[in-house]
C-alpha cells in the first residue's frame, strides 16, 4: 500500500552553466538529425527527378535562361546545411543559457516557479506472524515431549541443547 502526500517545490535557480552543457548536448543531437533527415530527403527529390522537373518549369515559364542548373549542385546543398546546422546550434544553446539567466532574474524578483508534487512512499505490507505449529501428536509421547521420526532424527527438538554458533 503507498500513502501519497502532496509537496510543494520552489524553483529558484538554474544553473547556467549546467544550462549550457546539457542544451550544447541536446541541440548537437537535433542539429545532427536535422542534417541527416535533410540529406535523406535531398536524395529522395533527386532520385525522382524533382529538382529537374522544377529546373524545366522555371525555364518554361522564363525565370531562369535555358541550360542554367540551380539544383545541379549537391555538393553546396551539403555545405549549406551543415553550416546552417552549425549556426542553429550555437544560437538554440546560446538562447537557451539566455533563457536560464533570464529565469535567474526574474525568480529573484518574483519568488520562483511553485511546483506542487505527489510524493509517493511504499508501506510493505507486514504479514501477521504466523503461528508455531506442533507435530502431529504421534510424534508426541506420553509426557508432551517431541519424538523426532527416523528420517529427521538430526533436527533439534525441544529437549536438545541449545545450539550456539562460534
Amino acid at each position: 500500500m503507498a500513502t501519497v502526500r502532496r509537496v510543494r517545490r520552489i524553483i529558484r535557480k538554474i544553473d547556467p552553466w549546467t544550462v549550457l552543457k546539457v542544451s550544447a548536448v541536446v541541440w548537437a543531437v537535433v542539429g545532427l538529425a536535422l542534417v541527416l533527415g535533410f540529406v535523406i530527403f535531398w536524395a529522395v527529390l533527386e532520385r525522382a527527378g524533382i529538382p529537374d522537373q522544377i529546373t524545366a518549369f522555371l525555364v518554361e515559364i522564363t525565370l531562369i535562361e535555358e541550360g542554367s542548373q540551380p539544383f545541379a549542385n549537391t555538393e553546396q546543398f551539403l555545405r549549406f546545411v551543415i553550416f546552417g546546422s552549425v549556426v542553429w546550434w550555437v544560437l538554440m544553446t546560446g538562447s537557451t543559457t539566455a533563457f536560464a539567466i533570464v529565469y535567474n532574474l526574474v525568480s529573484d524578483v518574483v519568488g520562483g516557479l511553485e511546483v506542487v508534487v505527489l510524493e509517493e512512499t511504499l508501506n510493505p505490507v507486514v504479514a501477521p506472524q504466523q503461528q508455531i505449529l506442533h507435530p502431529p501428536t504421534d510424534y508426541r509421547n506420553g509426557n508432551g515431549a517431541v519424538i523426532p521420526p527416523a528420517d529427521q532424527a538430526d533436527i533439534p527438538t525441544e529437549e536438545s541443547p541449545p545450539i550456539t554458533l562460534s
